[in-house]
Order: structure tokens, then sequence, then C-alpha cells
């Protein structure tokens, strides 16, 4: 059989999790089999740039609503001189828009990655899910990125149970294999001093994720550890209101805004304690990354991140907007080095386990060969969104 063509749509104009979870799939794809194709806005592919296989041809397109006669002509245009047979979409509204016209051009097999929980939904129409059941019946499956993720499709959405799957995220394990020592001079270059512990918060300066907290923390921090400093690796629109939060709570001398950064493993290496503050997540791929490189982590229990992130086995978990709580598991974890460096040691155990890359490309690549027979009369759906109500492992209970 010849390679099944797949087409990944992304109407996104930032670089976040939903963007690297397409980059793990268009890497590790066996070319046997699949070819990949991404469409995406001309932000995106310009955040993405060489970090694209060389093999995949990448298609500027946004695509807002169905509405948007020109750009949906021209996806159609691709999916049918490319002889799409797989249109993977990442996000709701992606989805939404690139779906319909998937079906009008009768790709045989439409998938969909949601990511994460809606929390910026507002109006009664879009909280009651009625346009999410009538788009869902054009998706043939839904990639639930967590258990937690699962639930919400299931039983939230209302959507069909039988058409949602758990695959978790994964990551390049081997890239954090290394050893656990920052970059020469790196901690001197911020103005930190050789001794002062280093905080280290991963991901995009939106509201989201919550730094408004984990600023609010530090100063409880720094109360028993005066010399605290806190790193901010990531961008986003709410940079100059963290950077005003920051002066005024003066922290200038000890919070440093470093932008995007592509060596995240040289940041987690500098880190005493990596700080997941969000609001809410789908699986949080910072999490699986800090872990991965044995630092220890102190996260909010909210969706899918309990599931890499155990209580008191692979780091520690707080309740989501609460900086009395966040400060009090970061200075735990700055009191008791040896003990967090323990639970980070069973979370590189416990992310080898669950969450590498290899596992996500392998589930993916069988659910679209699953689906591909499906379509042709050859196979039987059989249904995973049982799992989604099952724990994470042994490790969980």
């Amino acid at each position: 059989m010849r390679p099944l063509n797949v087409a990944y749509f992304d109407n996104a104009e930032a670089r976040g999790g939903a963007e690297e979870h397409i980059l793990t799939l268009l890497r590790g794809l066996d070319r046997t089999r699949f070819r990949p194709l991404l469409v995406c806005t001309p932000e995106t592919a310009a955040k993405l740039g060489a970090d694209v296989p060389a093999d995949v041809t990448v298609v500027p397109l946004r695509l807002h609503s169905v509405r948007d006669l020109g750009p949906a002509f021209r996806l159609a245009r691709v999916l049918r001189e490319r002889r799409i047979d797989i249109l993977h979409s990442h996000l709701f509204y992606s989805s939404l828009f690139a779906s319909p016209v998937g079906r009008l051009c009768r790709v045989p097999v439409i998938v969909e990655t949601p990511h994460v929980r809606e929390h910026w939904r507002q109006s009664r129409l879009k909280t009651s899910y009625v346009v999410d059941r009538l788009a869902g019946r054009l998706v043939d499956r839904f990639i639930a990125v967590s258990r937690a993720n699962a639930r919400y499709l299931v039983n939230e959405k209302a959507l069909p149970a039988a058409k949602v799957v758990v695959i978790e995220n994964g990551c390049d394990l081997g890239r954090f294999s290394g050893r656990r020592e920052p970059a020469p001079g790196l901690k001197q270059s911020l103005g930190f001093g050789p001794g002062d512990p280093v905080l280290v918060v991963v991901g995009r300066l939106e509201p989201q994720k919550g730094h408004s907290v984990l600023l609010q923390a530090l100063p409880l921090v720094r109360r028993e550890f005066p010399h605290a400093r806190l790193v901010c690796v990531g961008e986003g629109a709410e940079r100059r209101a963290l950077e005003a939060q920051a002066a005024s709570l003066q922290l200038n001398d000890a919070v440093r805004f470093v932008g995007y950064r592509s060596d995240v493993d040289a940041w987690l290496a500098l880190a005493d304690v990596m700080v997941l503050p969000s609001f809410y997540e789908g699986l949080p791929l910072a999490a699986i990354e800090a872990l991965a490189a044995r630092t220890p982590v102190v996260a909010t229990a909210v969706d899918g991140t309990p599931e890499v992130v155990v209580h008191g086995k692979t780091g520690l978990t707080v309740p989501a907007g609460d900086p009395y709580a966040l400060a009090e598991a970061v200075t735990r974890q700055l009191r008791e080095p040896a003990w967090a460096r323990q639970l980070a040691l069973a979370g590189r155990r416990w992310v080898e386990e669950r969450f590498s890359e290899q596992r996500q490309v392998r589930l993916t690549e069988e659910l679209y060969l699953e689906e591909w027979d499906a379509r042709r009369g050859r196979g039987r759906r059989d249904s995973s969104a049982e799992a989604a109500e099952q724990p994470p492992t042994a490790l969980a209970s």
C-alpha cells in the first residue's frame, strides 16, 4: 500500500504545547507508511521554522471561519491535490473550520486533538457545547492527550465515547538524559549569585499559565530563602503586565524574563525547582520535560497535570490560584533538596514509562491505520474512552 497522506491543520498563531505535539508527529511518523503535510498560520510557520523536518511541506494558511471562502477554497485545493487520506486538526477551533472542508472534499479519515479544557467559553451557547457536538459528527476520532481530557470530552462535551481515545503527549526523553548541571556562566549572566536558589517556569506568558500567581508567591518564598530567584522562559501577550507586576512587588532584582528559548534542557538544568502554576492544562509538556531532566516540580492540580506530577511521588501539586499553597510547596522542596531530588528521580522513571515521544507516535500511527481500515470497511473500531476512567497506573494509587 502507498504511504497515507496525512495533513496536520493548526489555526493557532503562537507556538505552544499543541505545536510541539505536532512536531513530534512530523518527526516521528514512519515514512514508509505515512507522508505528512503541515497546514498552519503564517505566524506559526515562522515560529516553527527549521524545526519542521526538511521533507515536510508547510502550507501557510489562516482559516478563522467557514465563511472565509478564499482560505477555505485554498484548503480544499490542498486536500484534493495532495490526495489527503487523513486530516488531523489540533484544537477545537481548527477542527471546527477545517473538518467541514475535509468532509466536503471526501477525506476518508478526519481526526481532532482538542488538547485542553476550554475555560475561555462564556456564552450559554458555547458552554452548552451544542456546536461541538454538531461539528463532532464530522470527526471520526478525537485524541485526548490525558485521561482528564477524555473525561471532559465525554462527560461535559457529551461527545460519543466510542470516538475518544487517550494518547498522552510525549517528549524526546533522550534530550534530557545528560548530566544535570547548568551551563557554565549561565547563572552569573543573569546577575544571580552562585548559591542563589533558582525557580524556573517554562510556558507562554498568557493568563492560562498563572505567572501572576507565581509572582505573588515569590515574596513568600523569599521570607525563608531571601536570595531565591525566578526565571520565566517563554514569550506572550502578558509580558509587559508581568514585568510591571514584578516591579510593583519590588522583585526586579529577583525575576528575569528571557523570552522563548529552544534550549529548554539548559534552563531546566539551572533550576532548583520548576514551577507550573497553570489554571488549566491538557497534559503539560513542560512538566514531562522537567521530570525527564530530573528537575523537582511543583505544579497546580489541574486537568491532566496530576497524571504527570503525582503528588508526593513525582512532585508536589497545589490548588490553582493559591499563592500561599504554591509558596509553601516550593519552600518545602528548597528546604529538603535531597527529598525533592528523590521525587524527581521517580518522575524520570515515570515519564520513561508513559510519556516518551516514541509511544505517542506509535499509538497515533496505530489509530490512523485502525481508522483507515474502518473507513474502508476492514476492521472494527474499539472504544478506548473507558481508559479515561482508569487511574494512570499503580504509581498513582
